[in-house]
């Protein structure tokens, strides 16, 4: 970490052998700084990586529920347990009933998460714009289509 909490990917001095040598390494870096500059910029609206990718599931699947939130997410049902919480707690989502099977709960946006989401997603977006700004729209399609390949 340096001197304002931040992450720093390379150290002056260090041989990271190996390390500079791996795809995944390099991609864990980035996410590490991707995260930081997420964090700083919707930590205040209370919204993380893992909440917004649920806000965003959750809008565009009414009635999902928390198992299939889950494995869509790839994250544990504890995990995503935390998140469903945490998000109901900012009145951003409610639990109901699943039709059909009562040890469900089938997951929905309140009227003030359909009112919020805007604005978070907004924020998002200026958040990915800022981190690409170094590329041309070309690059960013390369990056994508790049990332798709490890994916799938």
């Amino acid at each position: 970490m340096s001197q304002d909490g931040r992450f720093e990917p390379r150290r002056p001095g260090v041989d990271y052998g190996v390390l500079d040598e791996l795809t995944g390494y390099a991609l864990r870096r980035a996410q590490i700084r991707m995260t930081e500059a997420f964090d700083a910029r919707l930590g205040p609206e209370g919204i993380t990586t893992q909440r917004f990718s649920a806000l965003v599931l959750i809008n565009a699947n009414p009635g999902l529920k928390q198992t299939r939130l889950a494995s869509l997410m790839g994250i544990a049902r504890s995990g995503v347990l935390a998140i469903v919480d945490a998000l109901a707690a900012q009145g951003l989502i409610e639990r109901r009933p699943a039709p059909g099977d009562r040890r469900a709960q089938a997951l929905h946006l309140t009227d003030q998460g359909r009112a919020r989401l805007p604005q978070i997603m907004r924020l998002v977006r200026e958040h990915d714009r800022e981190l690409t700004q170094g590329f041309s729209p070309e690059e960013i399609a390369v990056l994508r289509a790049l990332l798709e390949r490890i994916r799938t």
